[in-house]
C-alpha cells in the first residue's frame, strides 16, 4: 500500500475502537468523508452532478447530506 492508505487491525474491540477513533481524527481535522461512495463515484465520473445532488438531499441536513453539497460546490 502507498501514501495515504493505512492498515487498521480490528480483530479485537481495543483495536476496533483504535480504528473508529483514528478514522474520526482524520476525518475531523482534513474535513473528509473516509469511502465516501457518491464522492468516489462522481471524482471517476460513474455519477453525474444531477446523481451527486439527488445523494445530497436523500441525506438531507445530516452531515453526510452536508459533506456531499460541498462537494458540489467546491467542484464547480
Amino acid at each position: 500500500m502507498g501514501r495515504g492508505y493505512a492498515w487498521l487491525d480490528t480483530g479485537t474491540v481495543d483495536s476496533l475502537h483504535n480504528a473508529a477513533e483514528f478514522v474520526q481524527a482524520v476525518e475531523n481535522r482534513a474535513g473528509i468523508q473516509i469511502a465516501a461512495l457518491e464522492e468516489i463515484a462522481f471524482n471517476n465520473g460513474w455519477i453525474d452532478e444531477a446523481e451527486l445532488t439527488k445523494s445530497a438531499k436523500k441525506y438531507g441536513k445530516a452531515p453526510y447530506g452536508q459533506y456531499l453539497k460541498r462537494l458540489w460546490k467546491v467542484k464547480y
